[in-house]
Formats: C-alpha cells, structure tokens, sequence
C-alpha cells in the first residue's frame, strides 16, 4: 500500500503521470482525459505536494522513485508505462535504473541529469527564498519559467490553468517545497541513466528555459537506445501543449515491440 495519494481513471494498458516540482496531479488533468479512452490513467502527489503526506524533511530523486515503485505497484502486476515532466522526469530516470522489473517504457520530459555548481547555486537560493519569505516570493518567476507568454495570457483557457497551477504552488508547504529544491538539486542520474534497458522517450521543450534542450539531449544520449522529440512550448509542456503531448506518447507506445 502506497502512502502517497493517487487516482485512476479509464482502462487499458497502465499509464503512470509523476509531475512536476510545485505542481499536483492536477498538472495532467488535459492529458489523462486525451488518454483515458485507451490507458488506465494513475496520477499521484509526489510527498509533500498535494494531498500527499511529507514523508520527512530530507530524501533524494531515489527515494522519489521509490515512493513512485510503491505506488506502481498498487497496481498488482502491471507494468507502467511512466511519464515524468521535470522533477517528475527526474523520477522517472531514477526508476528505470532501480526497479526495472516495473516499467515497460519511460517518457522523461522537460527534465534534467544532472546539474553544474551554477545551477546548484541558484537553487540554493530559491531555497533561502522560499525560507525566508515563502511561496509567494518564488511563484511569478516560476510561472514565467513554465510557461511561454502567449500560454499565459491566452484568454481561450491558457490564463485558467495558469492560475490555477498558480493556486496549487503557493498552498505547497515551504518545508516540503525546500525539500524537494534540495532532492532536485542533487540529481546525479548519469551513471544509472547508462544502465536502463526499457524503451525510452525524451521529450523536450524548445522554449525550456527551466530544464534548456541541451539537458534533455544529454539524457537520450545517455540512455542507451533513447528517442529524443521536441514540442514548441516551454517547462511545463504537457499543460501548455496536451494534444501534442499525448500524440507523441502513443506515437511511442504504439512502436513498441509486441511483449511475448
């Protein structure tokens, strides 16, 4: 039994989402109703964000990927088809090189390896921000990194979801918050990247700012057989480009060899 919060939705092959830093499983509303015709649809709260419970103050992207091996296998024998976005793709990675026997494929988006002193530096100083002054301080600049400017003021739907990814960022707990910069920060995926054997799609924003199109091309390079694919949306790709998103997901799925 997992003590994360989850939800399923639709029937088929099992399709786990893992979102990203700040966000919920609210993150991938527009993609789990694009896949539920098709896929069984679990989406979860990392710890500390959502509903679900902290789970401590200091862990790393591996123990996120153990948190997400417990909730995959709620699911009794199936194995996932896992999509990560960002801190999401972070798990993901970690996954596929820890419990192998999970995963059928893996989706990594908008995400990053590893990260250079400068990197680790400003996220140092997110974390004294939010310390210091909490979420509020960090939320506009976090929504200018996941979102091109024509997402965000797009009357039609973009400013609602905008908004509303907003809401979920600033009602995150600092301490969690804090915690999950720090796990963030830390990732050094590299050498379990080489040892992951499932099929492997990394997607990538051309507008990324967050996690830039180098990041993601050194992951595929680094996972042995990877595909690498580009969306024209920025960090949060899935929310600002669903239909696209789920095309290049059952794309992938469907190229698949046949399981014997």
């Amino acid at each position: 039994m997992s003590s994360l919060y989850f939800a399923t939705q639709g029937q088929g092959p099992l399709v786990v989402l893992s979102h990203a830093l700040g966000c919920d499983l609210t993150m991938w509303d527009s993609v789990a109703a694009l896949l539920q015709s098709r896929y069984k649809v679990l989406r979860y709260d990392h710890r500390g964000h959502g509903r679900s419970p902290a789970l401590g103050d200091a862990y790393t992207v591996d123990d996120l990927a153990d948190d997400a091996a417990e909730v995959i296998r709620t699911q009794g024998d199936e194995l996932a088809h896992f999509v990560g976005l960002s801190m999401g793709g972070m798990t993901a990675q970690a996954l596929g090189a820890r419990h192998p026997s999970l995963v059928r494929s893996l989706v990594v988006a908008n995400s990053a390896s590893h990260y250079d002193e400068t990197a680790r530096a400003l996220w140092r100083t997110r974390i004294a921000t939010v310390q210091a002054q909490g979420m509020e301080a960090i939320a506009d600049g976090a929504l200018q990194r996941w979102f091109t400017p024509e997402f965000r003021t797009d009357a039609t739907g973009g400013q609602a979801r905008v908004a509303a990814l907003r809401a979920v960022l600033v009602d995150t707990a600092p301490t969690p918050y804090a915690a999950a910069c720090a796990a963030v920060a830390g990732i050094e995926l590299d050498a379990g990247n080489a040892a992951i054997t499932c099929p492997t799609l990394v997607i990538a924003g051309q507008r990324d700012e967050a996690t830039p199109l180098a990041l993601s091309q050194a992951i595929a390079n680094g996972i042995p057989g990877a595909r690498l694919q580009h969306l024209d949306a920025a960090h949060l790709s899935a929310v600002e480009q669903p239909e696209a998103f789920v095309q290049l997901l059952t794309a992938f799925w469907s190229s698949l060899p046949a399981r014997g």
